[in-house]
């Protein structure tokens, strides 16, 4: 295992052909190609994202304050739609990687809904929230490729152990947080804003940032074996995922901080 992402198994660029003779290099996948097509992506994430924000900021009551404040359920819909949409295009983009070039755009739009609802709902709480959560995003995407660059972070066999291990733990207890909340058992320690909750966000946003290692290294790995061109799109489906799960932890966190003051 390389990666604890499950969009970015390395099985899955030998098993995408990789290497079949008679590719041109214009068939083959490419480092600067899936940094193309996970820009396309977010691109389209942000302007899905946008169009939701938009709904529910721009209408304001009598006191000027938005309308979505006197009926936050209203955003409900996106959200609900929106994560149930995107993990419907989530499976089917990992299991056909080929259909990637049209499920990868999907899902970008689909997932840009929910985010799209859970900002507006966070921004609505904590005013300044989501400024905060994309900026610290978008500099730990930063942080993480120049260290990958740099020979810093090495995506090393231990290294990938640890990572997927702990990516696996942090998914095992959210799931079953999730199975308890359904017969109405709360894991406060998750939610709550004690110092146990922040500290075990800390760790979640840490094992995250290092998914980002993982998913760089698989990257350069698949455009080595000539990978076909579709896995471009695929590549920045994949990293698309670590970086929204990376935004809501952020998201999180610092809801977190806020119900402290």
């Amino acid at each position: 295992m390389r990666t604890s992402n499950p969009a970015l198994k390395p099985e899955l660029f030998r098993r995408s052909g990789a290497g079949i003779f008679g590719q041109t290099n214009s068939d083959v996948m490419t480092v600067d190609g899936a940094v193309q097509k996970t820009g396309i992506l977010a691109f389209l994430l942000i302007l899905s994202a946008g169009f939701v924000w938009t709904q529910a900021f721009k209408a304001t009551g009598y006191d000027g304050a938005p309308a979505m404040l006197a009926n936050p359920g209203m955003l409900t819909p996106w959200m609900v739609g929106g994560a149930i949409g995107g993990l419907i295009l989530a499976f089917a983009t990992a299991f056909k990687p080929h259909w990637a070039m049209y499920t990868a755009p999907a899902y970008a739009v689909v997932e840009g809904l929910f985010i799209g609802g859970i900002s507006s709902f966070m921004e609505l709480r904590f005013p300044g929230i989501v400024m905060q959560a994309s900026l610290l995003t978008m500099g730990t995407l930063v942080t993480m490729l120049m260290a990958y660059k740099a020979g810093v972070l090495r995506a090393t066999e231990k290294f990938r152990s640890v990572v997927v291990m702990a990516t696996g733990a942090i998914a095992v207890t959210y799931l079953v947080s999730m199975i308890m909340g359904f017969f109405g058992v709360q894991m406060s320690f998750l939610h709550d804003s004690s110092p146990l909750s922040i500290g075990i966000s800390l760790v979640v946003i840490v094992v995250a940032a290092l998914n980002l290692i993982l998913d760089f290294d698989l990257i350069e790995e698949g455009a080595a074996q000539s990978s076909p061109k579709y896995m471009e799109w695929y590549s920045g489906f994949a990293l698309m995922v670590t970086l929204v799960w990376l935004y809501i932890e952020f998201l999180r966190l610092l809801s977190k901080l806020n119900s402290r003051d």
